[in-house]
């Protein structure tokens, strides 16, 4: 029992070595988003952090629609973002998971 649970023990550590390095690694996935006319444009990583916003001059020149679009813009690209990260450290999560009876959170 006890060479068991040494084992579930490293395997647990081992995962969660694996969920740090997918944290880091989602750092550098971009992923880029635009409105639907393309008058803005944002990059931002899989880890949520924005990388670059490009404002078509159009939109300079009303402050109200910018606003709109930046919120717009930017929710869809953390919606993406967001799922790209859950889906990432859940299969992480998931394949490092020692196999205990009656412990099935990520089935």
């Amino acid at each position: 029992m006890f060479g068991d649970m040494m084992g579930m023990m490293n395997k647990l550590k081992e995962t969660q070595e694996k969920v740090e390095a997918t944290k880091e690694r989602l750092k550098t996935v971009l992923i880029d988003e635009q409105s639907s006319d393309g008058l803005l444009k944002v990059t931002i990583t899989a880890a949520r952090e924005i990388k670059n916003i490009s404002v078509s001059q159009e939109l300079m020149e009303d402050k109200e629609q910018l606003e709109d679009y930046l919120v717009l813009t930017l929710n869809k690209a953390i919606t993406r973002a967001t799922e790209i990260n859950e889906n990432e450290l859940a299969a992480v999560a998931k394949d490092g998971m020692p196999d205990i009876p009656g412990l099935d959170m990520f089935k």
